[in-house]
């Protein structure tokens, strides 16, 4: 299993996919650096020599941001957002929906399991309930 940036890439996929599995870079990027490095898109990680992994890695340390300083970035730009007070850090800060979607329906990955408001009754409680409910009648 190759390991670039850290990271083991899976030995049976084809590298142009198999570098999807580095933080911070997709298909394309993964392409433009196959391209840089003139590896074949089709070649599988396990195919890869150290030249070519070793001129994969140069390449993706000059050029890309990715894996630990990417996620630092990331984590810094919310809590400078958190910080101002900005509409979008506050909706980071409450677990909501950040860019705009709707909450009175969905939002369910952001907000949680439900969380259910009202009377939660014991069973012994309800039959007392539906007892004297029926002798009403």
């Amino acid at each position: 299993m190759p390991r670039i940036m850290g990271v083991d890439i899976p030995k049976e996929k084809r590298i142009d996919i198999a570098l999807g599995y580095i933080y911070g870079l997709g298909r394309v990027n993964s392409g433009k650096i196959l391209k840089a490095a003139n590896i074949a898109l089709e070649k599988r990680a396990k195919d890869l020599t150290e030249e070519e992994v070793a001129r994969l890695s140069s390449i993706i340390q000059k050029d890309y941001r990715v894996e630990g300083d990417l996620r630092r970035d990331m984590g810094a730009n919310i809590k400078r957002l958190i910080d101002i007070g900005s509409y979008r850090g506050l909706r980071h800060r409450r677990g909501l929906p950040v860019r705009g979607q709707r909450t009175k329906t969905n939002a369910r990955t952001r907000k949680g399991p439900r969380k259910t408001v009202g009377v939660i009754r014991q069973k012994a409680e309800r039959a007392v309930a539906k007892d004297s409910g029926s002798e009403k009648k």
